[in-house]
């Protein structure tokens, strides 16, 4: 299951990401997602999880909990839309 993760404090890792997710089960992938053109955090990312009430869990424990004095939102992300 891909899950959507906002509101990721600026100085959070995708070794944080992924070391916070991996506590609820195994995880495929962790993602935070970056300006193109400076680098830096756009302040949300993505977490792959490979048993799907695994990552339920991981939704239901980490939604609005506080990780470096912010609230995550966390929830299953949508699928991505086609721009044209």
């Amino acid at each position: 299951m891909n899950i959507y993760v906002g509101n990721i404090a600026w100085g959070m890792t995708e070794d944080d990401l992924e070391a916070l997710f991996a506590e609820h089960g195994t995880v495929v992938s962790a993602s935070i997602i970056t300006d193109k053109y400076s680098g830096r955090s756009r302040g949300f990312g993505f977490v792959e999880m490979e048993d799907d009430s695994a990552a339920e869990t991981a939704i239901e424990a980490l939604n609005d909990s506080e990780q470096s004095g912010r609230a995550l939102k966390v929830n299953q992300a949508k699928p991505r839309e086609d721009r044209s």
